[in-house]
């Protein structure tokens, strides 16, 4: 199956769907810690100029006993960190998390993603609770793994440099340990592999033509120099879904936004590529999953005539639709075939909490897998044998960790048990689901960490926005953000605003263009909210988000500067018009489909008007500001703009840049000082 379908987390946003064959990402609490950043360029930064002082927090010396900051990190007005700090934080800075990468297309094994060291690196597990043999030893995390399908001698992945997400792909021979780079290590983002049946061959997308078009090349990995373009292509949303058995046909998925997608059939033979659904310009979601045994049907997801992506099988000669799954009113995700076409699995997406199904494909009847308690399902993946199905899975109080459900035995069986690091989460409730009106009257919910029961009194509150901003806020281990429940009494809310996944079409569709600040305004009618709960005091909240969320924390700084006590940006965009002429090319069309396009003087002045960069004179209250100095999607300048503005208007700024990162930090040693520096930001301005 392909890896889109195996490494695409539940929940998270079309946008990054697009490129999910190239790594996983989740924005976590303050610090953005996937177990796969890609698809970053390196981009060279002149420091910010000496001499522009900004203003610092009430520290009265600098400790005697400080955290080192490293040369690769560019600090500004943050203080010497004790190294207290460190001590006090490290049970929380030590967990790990373990996910599915690819079973064995032979034995009963399978390779996973989990850090022992700086990075998340592959690894090998032979059986349940067995050893993590770790593989690759790379500076970066590899992501997108595919074991070539019949032998499994040797498997494919792809990473990138520094976090700037031109991503090459490598083979790893197992027998020899031996890594081989087999792309040509051009400026170009490489990936979304895609095997024929025999495993001589792959086909894969690159950008390597013109950095914004996504290309269909082919090749024998075994053999580089066979690599050749074999379709051009408009666009940078292009994925591929499945080649035929017989080699004739690629289903091509062309997203063209979080509402509108489509599949497309392209004959290798003849050299044509066709739109094949929908047969005319609907607005909706057409995905290719794959093609079924026989050839003559395709599996897809689609939510024409729905709110909701549900699966359905597509005749090709009649593009007759049957659906395979009705009668749930929820997301459908990750539905995958067994190999022997007999059954099939998918996760509901239920508000946030997944659910999964088992289906006989004969009577299409379908069960619940009721021995999942409650959490979040991630990579799904049936092995060859067609009755183990791999999946990962986390809960509020356990990280990440791989499990297989298997349809002989009815059993669920633990393959990875990661460690917590010395973390104690005894008295911190499950999170709760809760629910406000907005402006309009529309419903926003969202997830409500609680303080630890030994905290009495109203406590502070942390809200976190998901980026995307087609993703969801889902509610799973919160890793070193748990301190703050657990040791400071700070309660978390994670929201889904309108406009985030999981709610339906239209709902996504709610903050498209110049609706760009009803969203703003949903955690506005949030910060009302928190008023009138007993237990949160609103006195005492800070706004915090990474990428879109980024942005959100921005806009949310300038509209409710007088309701809350700081804010933290990570990656954010403070200006929708810098931003897409500076993201890279083949996102910037994506990008405007969601948030409007610039070229139409109406909807740049709308930008000018709304941009946080131009409203910062708004901003009182001390900002913490957070960027990858490679950063491909949200460049460097966004964040430099940002913090030249605070300080010119005499405002209280910290600022964190990491030379060898991209879209939010990969590696643990600048997690570390990134959470470090956060901590004494909470302490000084949100809990003084």
């Amino acid at each position: 199956m392909h890896p889109c379908k195996r490494n695409y987390p539940v929940g998270v946003g079309s946008e990054e769907c697009v490129q999910s064959e190239i790594r996983d990402t989740r924005i976590n609490i303050f610090t953005i810690t996937p177990p796969f950043m890609k698809r970053y360029y390196l981009l060279f930064i002149t420091l910010i100029a000496a001499g522009q002082a900004i203003a610092q927090p009430q520290y009265k010396e600098k400790p005697e006993r400080a955290i080192t900051v490293a040369d690769n990190l560019v600090t500004e007005g943050i203080p010497a960190l004790p190294l207290a700090i460190a001590e006090e934080v490290k049970p929380y800075n030590e967990a790990r998390g373990a996910s599915l990468a690819a079973w064995h297309p032979v034995q009963k094994r399978m390779l996973i993603y989990t850090r022992f060291a700086n990075t998340a690196q592959v690894h090998e597990v032979k059986m349940p609770g067995g050893d993590r043999k770790q593989l690759t030893f790379l500076d970066e995390a590899p992501g997108g793994v595919s074991y070539e399908p019949t032998k499994g001698e040797f498997f494919l992945f792809a990473k990138d440099a520094g976090g700037n997400e031109f991503t090459q792909l490598y083979r790893y021979d197992v027998a020899k340990g031996k890594i081989t780079m087999i792309t040509d290590g051009a400026r170009a983002q490489n990936g979304n592999v895609t095997w024929n049946k025999k495993g001589s061959k792959i086909i894969y997308t690159s950008t390597r033509r013109n950095g914004a078009d996504r290309d269909i090349y082919m090749m024998d990995p075994l053999d580089p120099a066979t690599d050749k373009k074999v379709l051009e292509l408009k666009g940078g949303g292009w994925n591929i879904s499945d080649w035929s058995d017989d080699e004739r046909y690629v289903l091509l998925h062309d997203y063209k936004s979080a509402g509108e997608s489509a599949m497309w059939l392209y004959d290798i033979s003849t050299g044509k590529a066709e739109q094949f659904l929908p047969a005319g310009s609907e607005h909706a979601r057409y995905t290719g999953l794959e093609f079924s045994n026989d050839g003559k049907s395709i599996y897809m997801s689609t939510n024409t005539g729905n709110e909701f992506m549900r699966p359905a099988r597509v005749d090709i000669a009649t593009r007759k639709i049957t659906w395979l799954v009705t009668g749930i009113p929820w997301e459908i995700l990750a539905y995958d075939v067994t190999k022997d076409g007999k059954m099939a699995s998918f996760v509901v997406n239920e508000a946030g909490v997944s659910r999964l199904y088992i289906q006989n494909m004969a009577t299409l009847k379908y069960t619940p897998v009721t021995a999942i308690p409650v959490g979040v399902i991630g990579s799904v993946e049936w092995h060859n044998n067609n009755t183990s199905l791999g999946l990962s899975f986390t809960t509020a109080n356990a990280s990440t960790d791989v499990y297989e459900w298997n349809t002989t035995t009815q059993k669920l069986t633990r393959w990875t048990e990661s460690e917590l690091g010395g973390m104690n989460l005894d008295g911190i409730e499950p999170p709760q689901l809760v629910k406000w009106k907005s402006f309009d009257g529309l419903e926003i919910s969202g997830f409500l960490y609680k303080a630890n029961k030994k905290f009495t009194g109203k406590r502070p509150v942390i809200i976190q926005i998901h980026g995307g901003p087609e993703s969801q806020s889902l509610p799973a281990f919160l890793g070193r953000s748990n301190y703050y429940l657990n040791e400071l009494g700070v309660a978390i809310i994670l929201p889904n605003v309108r406009g985030s996944a999981g709610y339906g079409k239209t709902f996504i569709d709610r903050d498209n263009g110049m609706k760009r600040e009803e969203s703003v305004q949903d955690i506005g009618a949030l910060l009302d909210w928190i008023a009138t709960q007993p237990n949160l005091d609103a006195t005492r909240i800070m706004i915090t988000g990474g990428s879109y969320g980024g942005y959100m924390t921005l806009a949310c700084a300038t509209h409710y500067n007088d309701k809350i006590r700081c804010a933290v940006d990570i990656v954010g965009i403070s200006n929708f018009n810098t931003f897409l002429k500076n993201t890279e090319s083949y996102r910037r069309d994506l990008r405007r489909a969601e948030y409007g396009d610039e070229r139409d003087t109406a909807i740049a002045a709308f930008f000018e008007r709304t941009a946080p960069l131009n409203n910062a004179q708004k901003i009182t209250r001390p900002m913490f500001i957070i960027q990858g100095k490679n950063d491909p999607r949200v460049p460097y300048t966004e964040a430099q703009q940002m913090v030249e503005k605070i300080k010119k208007n005499g405002g209280t700024v910290w600022f964190l840049m990491a030379a060898d990162e991209g879209h939010g930090f990969n590696k643990k040693n600048n997690q570390d000082y990134q959470f470090y520096a956060t901590v004494a930001f909470v302490k000084e301005y949100l809990l003084k």
